[in-house]
């Protein structure tokens, strides 16, 4: 694995580190020697990359790293964990000639046109279809990551950065309002991440299981259930609650989904991040689709728009190849 022409690949969330090796002088980006680390092992993104390098033997000279927050200069600050790092000392650390850092869902955008047919699952739309821009890419993980994928095929892409999961969320009806003035409550103010992500799926279940919109101190300090569990248990179908926070969890993203549509004038939606693969035939038949075109008078405007989740397991690692790639090719 220390061949010179390898360069490494990471994606780095709240949750896990992400690494491969890709080949350089391969025409299209393949991943190898693939691991995801728990990001509470390791102390900083220099700890858990040097732990992975000297676990495959790799000296790599070149390294694109997508990580979760906006990237603005060479201080970068992760989001939804506690690193922090300087571009320039991160780059002379791994001993790197080059090192590129990009956000984590502008590397999922820069993915999107390399997926193969069998990397995505199509929720509306004719799955054989030529991907049409612009493209509009979010997903719930740890956090609510959203980017614009501008261009074709043709023309060449351009991805857009955004930090979109952050706009304020829009509460539809009584149980939705219930949500947000619990979650005001624990946050002071209830953004589109706070429903839809991990942390979110176990924050909707406390607050429709509490049943107020009013919750006592003691209700917003006792402990949550595991997102996860959560999930399993709607699935399951024996618990009420679960199944109404995933029933509820859908229709929000559905919303959501809609409104980045419309901003960018989007043709075609991806959904992707680490949650929603989980259980796609549950939003299928959710009311995802319903609140996707609830928008009044520009409902059918959004009709024709495709509606694909990602199923390809590492987007964020292969957008980050293909985006080393397209900066520096072999």
């Amino acid at each position: 694995m220390g061949a010179p022409s390898l360069d490494l690949v990471a994606d780095i969330g709240g949750t896990n580190a992400r690494f491969a090796l890709v080949d350089r002088a391969a025409a299209t980006p393949t991943l190898h020697a693939q691991r995801t680390l728990p990001c509470a092992e390791f102390a900083s993104l220099q700890h858990a990359a040097e732990h992975y390098l000297a676990a495959v033997g790799a000296r790599p000279a070149r390294a694109a790293i997508a990580v979760a927050s906006p990237v603005t200069g060479d201080a970068i600050r992760l989001t939804n964990r506690a690193w922090s790092f300087s571009t320039a000392e991160l780059r002379a650390a791994l001993g790197l000639a080059r090192l590129t850092i990009l956000n984590d869902f502008a590397a999922v955008a820069w993915a999107v046109p390399a997926l193969d047919g069998g990397d995505r699952e199509t929720l509306h739309g004719d799955p054989a279809a030529p991907l049409a821009g612009p493209v509009s890419v979010l997903g719930p993980g740890t956090g609510l990551g959203v980017a614009l994928l501008v261009g074709d095929a043709a023309r060449g892409w351009q991805v857009v950065p955004t930090e979109g999961g952050h706009v304020t969320f829009a509460a539809i009806g009584d149980e939705e309002r219930l949500v947000a003035r619990w979650m005001d409550a624990r946050h002071g103010r209830t953004s589109n991440e706070r429903l839809l992500s991990g942390a979110g799926i176990a924050q909707i279940d406390a607050a429709l299981a509490a049943g107020t919109d009013s919750p006592t101190l003691d209700q917003l300090k006792a402990p949550l259930r595991d997102p996860a569990a959560i999930v399993a248990a709607a699935l399951d179908g024996h618990d009420a609650v679960a199944r109404r926070t995933l029933a509820r969890f859908c229709a929000v993203l559905g919303s959501v989904a809609g409104d980045c549509a419309l901003l960018h004038g989007a043709r075609t939606v991806i959904i992707a991040g680490g949650i929603v693969p989980r259980f796609i035939p549950f939003l299928r038949a959710s009311a995802f689709r319903e609140r996707f075109l609830a928008k009044g008078r520009f409902a059918a405007l959004l009709e024709g728009v495709a509606v694909h989740v990602v199923t390809h397991p590492m987007p964020g690692l292969l957008g980050a190849a293909v985006a080393l790639h397209r900066e520096e090719p072999a």
